[in-house]
């Protein structure tokens, strides 16, 4: 099972500059009211066939609206190879800037 890590974390994380690697895996829809600035939007669906576009050696922090789809994602993810962390609550929990 995915580590976890908390939206203040992340937020954190960004805002002492550490280069982070968030994948967004909503949908376009959901993505369009504003996602973590720097975020790669895979939605869930078309993870597993866009992989190509991720590199095994990072660590990429996983997010959705409010937790489930990105606790699932991480499981592909981790089936495959990569290193990930589930943002808990999702964006729901998101309190830092958007873009």
């Amino acid at each position: 099972m995915a580590k976890q890590v908390t939206p203040e974390e992340v937020a954190r994380r960004l805002q002492y500059g550490e280069e982070i690697f968030v994948i967004d895996v909503r949908q376009g829809s959901e993505v369009a009211t504003g996602k973590i600035s720097g975020a790669k939007h895979i939605p869930l669906g078309h993870l597993a066939l866009r992989t190509n576009e991720l590199d095994k050696d990072k660590t990429y922090i996983v997010t959705c609206q409010s937790g489930n789809r990105s606790k699932a994602a991480c499981g592909i993810l981790e089936a495959l190879g990569y290193k990930t962390l589930d943002m808990m609550g999702g964006m729901n929990n998101w309190r830092g800037e958007k873009e």
